[in-house]
């Protein structure tokens, strides 16, 4: 009977040693989520009702809703997947299959790469620079523009790792075949490369919007309105108007000393992780209908 040797023995000890911590970390990320989330439902569900998704915010808690706050949201999120989307993709193609392997290309890729990891609120200090202060005729200050602008620049490093990553996985032979049949190389991007890649940079853009739509710091920095009894107009003047959105709305909330504002910040949490399910499962939907495509 084969015996294995005290070094491979001990190779298997160490394996199974990492396998178990693994699954106790695991374990254990799990369980403090489903506390985290068992507690905010428990106390913002009581709170929900028409009358809270469809009002204004008050310094009364029992009265105060959240209409402006969701609106605002949506408003910031579908802006912001509007700029950064096709300026992420596009030059995710541009560095991938057009850039040259120059010093200047790769100093600009070690530059997004790091970009992916600073801070949130360094971008909303130079979006409270260039978008509200230096691009205020256009954006008219700390509104809708200036917020979605600067959430923009937080994701599109992002959008574009993952663009190249996905682009990168699809084999070289595709690319090599439709320059055989005398296609240029627009064309093999356009039309076999880029569809082919579409899911791959569908699933980044849900993760950077993802994180867009819970970050408060920068939009603090860029002057984010914590009451508004008021909705933007739906017209282009909509996105030079001051706003507020849910994740400033819940830190207003959960700063006050009241117990019902904390109720009410609970509630805030529950529809702003319902708007967040909502976007991801519409982004899913559209990934899975283009890999079908495939």
């Amino acid at each position: 009977m084969f015996e294995p040797s005290p070094n491979l023995a001990n190779r298997y000890k160490i394996d199974r040693i990492f396998e178990i911590a693994a699954l106790v970390s695991t374990i254990l990320g799990l369980v403090v989520l489903a506390v985290l989330l068992i507690d905010v439902f428990l106390d913002g569900l009581p709170r929900l009702s028409l009358h809270f998704l469809t009002s204004y915010p008050s310094r009364k808690p029992e009265q105060a809703g959240i209409l402006s706050p969701l609106v605002g949201t949506i408003w910031l999120l579908g802006t912001t997947a509007a700029i950064a989307f096709p300026v992420g993709v596009g030059a995710g193609i541009f560095l991938e299959e057009f850039a040259a392997d120059t010093l200047a290309a790769k100093i600009i890729e070690i530059n997004i790469a790091n970009l992916a990891g600073v801070p949130s609120i360094i971008y909303g200090l130079l979006g409270l620079e260039v978008f509200v202060r230096l691009m205020e005729p256009i954006t008219k200050g700390r509104s809708i523009l200036a917020g979605a602008l600067t959430l923009a620049l937080l994701i599109l490093p992002i959008i574009i790792v993952s663009t190249r990553e996905a682009l990168r996985a699809i084999p070289n032979s595709l690319r090599m075949a439709g320059y055989a049949l005398g296609a240029t190389r627009w064309q093999v991007i356009s039309e076999h490369i880029l569809p082919l890649a579409l899911p791959g940079i569908l699933t980044g853009t849900i993760l950077a919007l993802s994180r867009a739509i819970g970050e408060t710091a920068p939009l603090i920095a860029i002057g984010a309105l914590t009451f508004i009894a008021y909705l933007p107009s739906l017209s282009l003047e909509g996105f030079q108007t001051p706003f507020t959105a849910l994740p400033i709305q819940v830190y207003n909330w959960v700063s006050r000393p009241q117990t019902e504002f904390h109720t009410n910040a609970a509630a805030g949490i529950i529809v702003l992780m319902v708007v967040l399910l909502l976007m991801n499962a519409t982004a899913i939907i559209l990934r899975n209908k283009f890999q079908k495509a495939r």
